[in-house]
Parts: structure tokens; C-alpha cells; sequence
């Protein structure tokens, strides 16, 4: 117990970057379970420290990966926490606790004045957990850093979020605000390198073999147990992951990489289910709603530009990187799919194709609201949108 209060003290009392994630503005901190879920290194635990020292003394910090919970079982720990006078409970790292389900579940109900902010990897979904807890919790989803945040981290510069609408009809305007205060085109490069996640402050040199190295611990110490799977798939998975790191970007032949994995068509398709949960890759398909695993998605693309980088033993194809940026930034707050023509369709309205400085319109000629989403451009105009301005809607 000492132990754990000691800790949580320590981590009360440490200077955080006062720089907080898109996030944090959007929880309502008022409900009683939160549910924040997310990649490893987005930054979910600073997240809720940064609220945990707003409150003092009646809040605890605790890490479900403590040894402690081989024997304790965490309703019995919060009793007595809860004696002491303790009602804000910040909970790490649920998914390495295995009753973490059922456990809170029985402290909602039983502590009525009670708050518990839970983090959790993005895989660890509420039907995964033996109690019914989807009408008690509040649920939401931490990603990466937008390029938006980047630039507020690189540049101290706090731009506003921007809602698609206002970068569709003002993207002239917008963006030529923004270049004028910040080099632009060069931040963007640095930024498809190096800088979705917040961790890349600690050390850019190293940055690459860091994120290698999260997304194995992804694999190995977050699917792996919660999922129950042996060695062999998770080696599969890596290879996988490689494969399509390869493409440009890569349209599945199921068959062909169940042969090239060893394993079944639904084994295959439930890797890529999977790895899509815990954020390694984003899957495009025609449509999304009342999509099942066993539904192959037309193209697979790495869940963001750093991993594209970090992976390729040689030099990134450009035109995957482009296409990757623009469904890791929209994706977060808007549906994307696959349309007849062009590469992306937004909330089954808006057609996007992406490109470089000189794309035309021909591959989208007379399909309405359709628009370029271009690289390697400052301002926009016309239906010409520059590309690094989708990473602002987050």
C-alpha cells in the first residue's frame, strides 16, 4: 500500500509538459468511468496525469502492470484506498490486469461517489470483457499526434483545430494564414519522418528504432496475451506487417498471403482485424458500416507515415507516404472509404485524390465534390487543397 501511495505521490508531484493532446478538452472528466484507449506512447498516460494534479490529494495514480495485482485484486486494493478518502482513481495500463473487466464493473456500482479514468491499449474493446460495462463507461479513442499538435510542440505556434468543412471552402485563405507563420513545407517533411507520437521529443535519432521497438511490445505484451495467441501468429503478424510495408500501398490477394503465412483465408483476415485495433494498420474499404473481419478490405495502408519510414529498407514510396498522411489524419474524426473514382470518400460525400504539386483533376473529372489533395504546395485554390492541411483536423 505505502508503495503505491509513494508512487502515485512521485507521479503527482513530476513537472509534465504543459502542452496537452486534442484530447484532453474533449473528455467530460464528470462521468464516473472513462475508458481512454489508444496506441502505445500516444501520450494517454500524460493525459491523465495532467488531470490527476488538478485534483490533489483525492486522486491516486496506479499501474495495473504492478506486480502487486499477481496476488491483490484491484476492488480490494480501491476498498481501502477509498477508506482513506481517495474518490479519483487513475487506472493504467487495464489490459495487462485480467479482471479489470468484472473489477470495474463492481466498483462503479459499489462506489457511487466514486471516479475511475481508466487507459487501456487500443485492442481492448468493452465486448472483450466478461462484465457488461458499455451503458457505465464513457469511451474514447487517443491517436497520434496530428500535424497540427506537432507544429504546437515544434513551434509553440497553438493553431486552432479546423473542421473538414472550413478546410473544403476556405483552404486558400487557411492556408496561407498558416504558411505565413511557420515554414511549412519543411515542418511536413520532418513530420511524415518523425512526430506522431509524442515520445519522438526524447530523441529523434532514435526515434525509428523506438517506434520499432513499440510496435513488437504492441505485438508481443498487448495482442499477444489479450488475444491468446501463439508465437507463430504473432511472427506471422510481423511478417505480415513487413509485406505490406513493401507496397505501394498494398491490395490484398487473401489466398496468396494465406499461402505466404502458412495459415487459412479467415486466419489472415482476422490478423489484419486485429492489427488494425491496436493501430499498426488502417484498412480501406468501400464501406463500413456492418463490416465483419471475414470482409477483405480493398487496400491496406501502415497506420501512419513514421511506421512507413521506420520499416522500409529503402526509400518510402511518396505517393504511399501522401496516401497514408490523408487516411491517418481523417480517419480520426471522419468515415473514409474507398469510391469508384479516385482514392478517398469522407462521410460518403467528399472525393478526394491525392497527390503531388502538379496532380490534375482527370481522375476525378465531373464526379461532384471531388477534390485534390496535393503535396508539396503552400496555399490552395480551387479545388486544390494543400495536403499537409488535413492535419489540422485533429
Amino acid at each position: 500500500m505505502d508503495r503505491i501511495l509513494d508512487y502515485s505521490n512521485r507521479k503527482r508531484e513530476a513537472t509534465l509538459n504543459p502542452f496537452k493532446r486534442y484530447l484532453f478538452a474533449s473528455i467530460d472528466w464528470s462521468q464516473r468511468l472513462i475508458l481512454i484507449l489508444g496506441h502505445r506512447g500516444a501520450g494517454k498516460t500524460t493525459l491523465m496525469l495532467q488531470q490527476m494534479q488538478a485534483l490533489g490529494d483525492q486522486a491516486i495514480y496506479i499501474s495495473l502492470d504492478d506486480y502487486l495485482f499477481e496476488e491483490v485484486r484491484l476492488a480490494d486494493l480501491i476498498d481501502q484506498l477509498y477508506q482513506q478518502g481517495i474518490r479519483y482513481f487513475f487506472l493504467d495500463e487495464a489490459h495487462r490486469y485480467s479482471h479489470w473487466s468484472s473489477d470495474l464493473k463492481t466498483l462503479y456500482d459499489h462506489y457511487p461517489d466514486g471516479y475511475f479514468i481508466v487507459s487501456g491499449s487500443s485492442i481492448l474493446e468493452l465486448d472483450k470483457g466478461k462484465a457488461d460495462l458499455s451503458r457505465r463507461a464513457a469511451v474514447y479513442h487517443l491517436a497520434g499526434l496530428s500535424f497540427r499538435e506537432f507544429l504546437s510542440l515544434e513551434r509553440g505556434v497553438n493553431f486552432p483545430i479546423l473542421t473538414l468543412q472550413s478546410v473544403i471552402e476556405k483552404a486558400g485563405n487557411l492556408s496561407a494564414d498558416i504558411a505565413d507563420q511557420v515554414e511549412i513545407l519543411s515542418l511536413f517533411e520532418q513530420y511524415l519522418r518523425v512526430g506522431y507520437y509524442p515520445f519522438y521529443l526524447e530523441s529523434k535519432a532514435l526515434y525509428h528504432a523506438r517506434l520499432l521497438e513499440t510496435t513488437n511490445l504492441v505485438l508481443e505484451m498487448d495482442i499477444g496475451p489479450f488475444e491468446e495467441l501463439n508465437h507463430k501468429t504473432i511472427r506471422n503478424m510481423k511478417k505480415l506487417i513487413f509485406i505490406i510495408s513493401e507496397s505501394v500501398p498494398f491490395i490484398p490477394n487473401i489466398s496468396k498471403l494465406a499461402e505466404r503465412l502458412e495459415g487459412s483465408r479467415n486466419t489472415v483476415l482476422k490478423t489484419l482485424d486485429l492489427l488494425e485495433q491496436a493501430q499498426i494498420l488502417n484498412l480501406l474499404r468501400t464501406e463500413t458500416k456492418g463490416v465483419s473481419f471475414l470482409q477483405k478490405p480493398e487496400k491496406i495502408y501502415l497506420q501512419n507515415t513514421n511506421l512507413a519510414y521506420a520499416l522500409s529498407t529503402q526509400q518510402a514510396n511518396i505517393g504511399n507516404i501522401r496516401e497514408t498522411f490523408f487516411f491517418n489524419q481523417v480517419q480520426v474524426k471522419h468515415e473514409v472509404t474507398l469510391p469508384k473514382f479516385g482514392d478517398f470518400m469522407v462521410d460518403g460525400n467528399y472525393v478526394f485524390e491525392v497527390g503531388g504539386p502538379t496532380k490534375t483533376s482527370q481522375q476525378i473529372q465531373g464526379v461532384p465534390n471531388s477534390f485534390i489533395a496535393a503535396d508539396g504546395i503552400k496555399t490552395g485554390g480551387g479545388n486544390k487543397i494543400p495536403l499537409w492541411l488535413f492535419g489540422f483536423l485533429y
